[in-house]
């Protein structure tokens, strides 16, 4: 059985890589959903990201490499021999696995059209039995609602076809949790629902938070215990009926967070961004030391990693992976 929650036992996860990072020329998918914020967008740069930030961010990246193999957990990565039309960075951000299922979503940058080509060797080598499921995507001019620039309380994407990152979704077992943003619409949430069918509930989270993915405003520690982003979540009433009752970590101000000049493309909570090794051990940024101390308090220690460009390329330590396998005892 593949991954089927945030946090049970890690045993084999795909960690991203930063070669061939770009930022695409300008059209309206990427205006709306990563720029959206912005009324003057002429200073946004495109081509490749400097090389100081693709070296950083791979020395980084290898960095989570070696210690989770240190730990025995079998470490994959991104096929890079063909250049990315986004990156290669954010395996989390197209794919997701279900028990015995995996679903290449269909995300709404064109883009990122074909970012999951460089994962499927991976799943390919699995002796695991399992369904791999495209969810096909136009990415038609209507999905994108020109509206919201300027406008953070008006969506990106309109309704007249699904479509979503796989990191707008986290998982609880049966319980699918789906952030609604820029980045996924609730038709998105309905096609996955339908998708899964009726032994998964998907609870869509909505009027929370635009701009974009749901791991930077909540993360599942562990079954009854959450980290919730203290700036989008004022009470946990507003989450779905199954979290109510969990516990809350309310996560503290972050650390020093830095992003190279002109570069920037998540908020100061990446870190809050962190991946589950198991129950009692999270990685999280090596700046973000408030966090691990509140984490500790709830039995829960702390690997602290650098991630220098989590804010340059708009992913940390949960973004940057995609765990595969966990062991449900």
């Amino acid at each position: 059985m593949l991954s089927k929650n945030e946090w049970d036992p890690l045993q084999r996860v795909i960690v991203g890589c930063a070669d061939g990072a770009r930022i695409p020329v300008m059209e309206t998918s990427l205006r709306t959903i990563n720029y959206s914020h912005l009324d003057d967008i002429d200073n946004i740069p495109h081509g490749l990201y400097p090389q100081q930030v693709i070296n950083e961010a791979n020395e980084d990246l290898e960095g989570i490499c070696s210690f989770l193999t240190s730990l025995g957990i079998k470490v994959d990565r991104p096929d890079t021999t063909t250049a990315p039309g986004y990156y290669h960075y954010c395996p989390r951000d197209s794919v997701c696995v279900f028990e015995d299922l995996v679903v290449e979503t269909p995300m709404p940058l064109r883009a990122r059209k074909n970012e999951s080509q460089s994962l499927e060797h991976v799943f390919s080598s699995l002796e695991d039995q399992f369904r791999w499921v495209k969810m096909q995507a136009k990415r038609q001019e209507l999905l994108y609602n020109t509206g919201c620039v300027g406008d953070p309380n008006t969506l990106a994407l309109t309704e007249v076809e699904a479509s979503f990152d796989a990191a707008n979704v986290l998982r609880c077992n049966r319980d699918i949790f789906y952030l609604v943003s820029n980045s996924g619409n609730r038709a998105g949430a309905n096609l996955l629902q339908d998708l899964l069918g009726k032994e998964y509930h998907v609870w869509p989270i909505e009027n929370i938070y635009s701009y974009m993915h749901i791991d930077s405003t909540i993360s599942l520690l562990r079954e009854g215990l959450m980290l919730l982003n203290p700036d989008r979540i004022k009470d946990k009433s507003v989450l779905p009926k199954p979290l109510q009752n969990w516990e809350v970590v309310w996560a503290p101000d972050p650390g020093e967070t830095w992003h190279y000049p002109g570069y920037c493309n998540s908020s100061k909570w990446t870190s809050m961004n962190i991946l589950s090794v198991d129950p009692k051990l999270v990685l999280i940024e090596k700046e973000q030391t408030s966090l691990a101390t509140l984490l500790n308090k709830h039995g829960i220690e702390s690997q602290l990693l650098p991630m220098r460009h989590s804010r340059t390329l708009g992913g940390s330590f949960h973004c940057v992976t995609l765990d595969i396998k966990r062991r449900h005892d």
